[in-house]
Parts: C-alpha cells; structure tokens; sequence
C-alpha cells in the first residue's frame, strides 16, 4: 500500500514537473487519476523549492529582482505547464463564440493575442505582488500559493465533468472525476504549511490568511461556473488557467493587508 502511494507521488510529479523521476515499472494508466490526490503536495514541492531560491536570491537582489528568479525557475520546473494552460484558455475563450470552436482555438499550438495578453499580466502581476512582500511572507506565500492552487484544480475535476473531446485528450485517466474521499486527502496536504506559516510568521496572524484563501476559493467557483459554462466542464488548459489564477488571488490577498 505503501509502495502504490509513493509511486502514485511519483506519477504526480512526472505529470506536473519537469523534475527527474525514477523509472515507473508496470506503469498503469489509471495510474494518473489516482495521482491526483497528490497534486496539492507536487505545488508544495515547486512551491518550496521556488521559495528557496527566492530567499537565496533576496540575500544579494532587491524583492523585485528575486521574484523575477523565482518566478522564472517555477517556469523551468512545471516546463511552463499551467502557464499554457492560461494562455490557452484566454485565447479560446476570448475569441470563440461557441464551444466548438473555443476548444478548436484551444488546440491551436499558436499564441494568440488574448493569450498574449492574459500570460503577459498575469506575469506582471505575480512579480509585482511578491516584491512588495516581506522576504519571510513571500516565502510562505509560494508555498501556500503553489500547494492551494492545485488544490483548486483538482476540485475541479471533482465538481465537473470533462468537458473537452475525450476521444483527443492529452491525458484521458483524467477525466475521470475524483470521488470525496481523494479531494480530501488533498486538501490535507495544505493544513500544515498553513500551521508552520501562523507560527514562524507571528506578524501576519492567522485570521489573515483567510483573505487569501477566500479570495483563492472565489476564483476557483468563478472558473468552475465559466467552464461549466462555456466548455460543459473542465479541460486540461481550464485546470491550468485556475492553477494561475489561485495562484495570483493568494498572492493579492496577503500583499493587500500590508502597508502600502
């Protein structure tokens, strides 16, 4: 039992990351939509791994330069993989009128300018809201941010239906939707960075953090309505475009309690 959770991490993290993993014997495809469970505690891990190198980083550059380092290696390990998905989603659902042809915009390997646009500010955005914090609360905003955002995406596939063309998707097992059981052990995996950040953050108190997490919680129902909405459910780049958008909702809701 053991071994199959620690492989199922394993298939968590090849699937999100671009980090070396060992070779996966007997590999299964049901494999994946069991991983999933998993995805919260993969966005710790870059997550963690990005917030290291945001502290090392701000120990000789200003917050700005720091942010713009950590921000590009969180890129280098996800191989730009939600990245892509929210640039995708802003082009399909900025320039397709109906369903079918937002999913055949979507498809498109080409840049488009809604794409463009929505990846350039949401950008911006990210460097400029982790400059203007603190090190030690820009630190813990990158892990909770990273962890709860994929927590948001797999909520998703918990609450809707698939709602691209199944016969051509990129990764079918997960289109399988999760059952309660599964999206509550992921929500588990946020508990503790949360409890580790209301202890060694005491000027930040914890009811604070409940501003990022609504705000978190807020955009993920908005995706869900729009998707369910617009597409009939969620696609690979809809689960993508959430990542970074709860992603940028955490990092607004702690910069907004700061002090300008």
């Amino acid at each position: 039992m053991l071994y199959h959770e620690l492989r199922l991490l394993l298939v968590a993290i090849q699937f999100l990351t671009r980090l070396p993993v060992p070779a996966l014997t007997h590999y299964q495809p049901d494999w994946l939509h069991q991983s999933s469970r998993y995805f919260p505690a993969v966005g710790l891990l870059v997550g963690g791994l990005c917030a290291a190198l945001y502290w090392l980083a701000s120990l000789w550059f200003t917050p700005l330069v720091a942010a713009v380092v950590s921000t590009a290696f969180g890129i280098r390990l996800t191989g730009a993989f939600h990245e892509d998905g929210l640039a995708d989603t802003c082009d399909g659902l900025g320039g397709g009128l109906t369903r079918e042809s937002a999913l055949t915009i979507m498809k498109d390997s080409r840049l488009g300018t809604f794409g463009t646009l929505g990846l350039v500010l949401a950008l911006l955005l990210k460097v400029s809201l982790l400059a203007s914090m603190p090190a030690g609360l820009a630190v813990a905003a990158l892990i909770i941010g990273h962890g709860g955002s994929r927590l948001a995406c797999i909520s998703l596939i918990a609450l809707l239906p698939y709602g691209g063309d199944l016969d051509h998707a990129k990764a079918k097992p997960m289109a399988q939707q999760l059952t309660p059981g599964q999206g509550l052990i992921g929500a588990l995996w946020l508990l503790l960075p949360l409890l580790l950040a209301c202890y060694w953050l005491p000027q930040f108190s914890p009811l604070q953090w409940l501003l990022p997490l609504g705000l978190g919680l807020l955009v993920t129902d908005h995706m869900r309505r729009l998707l369910k909405r617009r597409l009939g459910g969620y696609t690979g780049d809809g689960l993508g475009a959430t990542q970074q958008l709860c992603e940028l909702a955490c990092y607004a809701g702690i910069a907004a309690q700061l002090p300008l």
